[in-house]
């Protein structure tokens, strides 16, 4: 089981330390308020000689990267930064090319290391170009949105995305440090804010119905902007995720794959919508997580009670929940199954699909018939 250590930081504020024990790949997950302008120090302390490379998005870099940049120089461990356009379309070949060559005419070096410092795009990418650069160098994730830091900056998961779906090329490359700094959060959008707390639920609805409970009580003053339960709920989504990447780190016994809850549905709904603004990460998994429940339900694993519960909760929030609500044009019952019959689920031409027996019962069924789903997905086509 991992750490979790609350104390005093080096900036005089409180810190929440998870330790994700993973032998020598093993790393913290530092949670706290105000951990960019002080991140100098504390990497020079954690990874000595090493020199730091900045990969960001244009929105972070120009809102965030100035105070992690003095920090870096006042140290004198500052190589230089890379910046990539906002958005999916940046988790690509040619992109990932002209991020590699820049970092190595920044000087990036074997002993080096590269910062990720933006949400789960900059996160997959600037991992994935650490991961082969010079066949290996070391990666510290900042994650700056909801959803990289209770999720996508935790667990060593990189990649790109292709026309045939998403993250299908990437690596698994531990970081050796991430800092989730909460106090950048204040400065997403709503419906980023939003997108990335679709992560958020998924934990209480894989495994901790409490936390499930917990947030159908909360996400108002989350969303609000209330510190104290944004930093509850990435505290306990950042701990379930340590513990289930410790017990299954490559994803080879099944147990991390409940962390897909939702996501082989809704990574085809992303590739529809062209990994573009129409549809975002987190609107496509609120969608596919409904999708997960109600098709449960048809199977009779799960009560319908239970479906609509998962269901209520999306859209108080304000998430979509139905096909229907992709803006513009609509996928068709092939055209989603071709985009999960392209998904990293599939074994021996059947689906592999997370689904769920209750609020906090996910399991992992294998050898979904390609005939039922087919059905299901007509009636999902259909659903208004």
């Amino acid at each position: 089981m991992e750490q979790t250590q609350t104390g005093t930081g080096p900036a005089g504020g409180t810190e929440t330390q998870i330790d994700v024990a993973l032998a020598a790949r093993g790393y913290p997950v530092v949670i706290g308020e105000n951990l960019i302008a002080g991140a100098g120090p504390r990497l020079k302390a954690a990874l000595p000689g090493a020199r730091f490379a900045v990969v960001s998005d244009a929105n972070v870099a120009a809102l965030h990267l100035t105070p992690l940049k003095t920090s870096l120089e006042a140290e004198g461990i500052f190589l230089g930064s890379a910046v990539v356009a906002p958005g999916e379309a940046s988790k690509s070949f040619p992109v990932l090319a002209r991020l590699s060559e820049t970092l190595l005419e920044l000087g990036v070096e074997r002993g080096d290391c590269v910062i990720a410092f933006g949400g789960g795009v900059v996160g997959d990418l600037a991992g994935f170009a650490a991961s082969i650069l010079r066949r290996g160098v070391r990666v510290v994730q900042i994650p700056t949105t909801l959803l990289a830091q209770v999720d996508s900056a935790i667990g060593g998961k990189t990649g790109i995305d292709t026309k045939q779906g998403k993250n299908l090329i990437g690596t698994f490359h531990q970081p050796s440090l991430v800092l989730s700094d909460i106090s950048v959060l204040s400065t997403l959008s709503d419906r980023e804010f939003r997108a990335g707390y679709a992560e958020v639920a998924k934990y209480g609805l894989l495994g901790d119905e409490p936390f499930f409970a917990w947030l159908e009580r909360s996400w108002p003053e989350i969303l609000a902007g209330d510190t104290g339960k944004r930093r509850h709920a990435v505290e306990t989504s950042a701990s379930a995720k340590a513990r289930i990447v410790m017990e299954d780190e490559l994803e080879l016994s099944g147990t991390r794959a409940l962390l897909n809850l939702g996501h082989t549905f809704g990574h085809a709904l992303e590739a529809f919508a062209g990994y573009s603004d129409r549809l975002l990460h987190g609107e496509a998994i609120s969608i596919g997580m409904r999708q997960a429940f109600t098709y449960s339900v048809e199977r009779g694993l799960c009560s319908p009670a239970d479906a609509d519960r998962a269901e209520a909760h999306f859209q108080s929030v304000g998430l979509p929940t139905g096909i229907g609500a992709i803006p513009g044009d609509k996928p068709t019952p092939g055209e989603i199954l071709r985009l999960m019959a392209q998904d990293k689920k599939v074994k021996g031409g059947k689906m592999v699909l997370v689904l769920a027996r209750g609020i906090g019962e996910a399991f992992v069924e294998n050898g979904v018939s390609m005939d039922q789903l087919t059905d299901f997905l007509q009636r999902e086509c259909a659903r208004q």
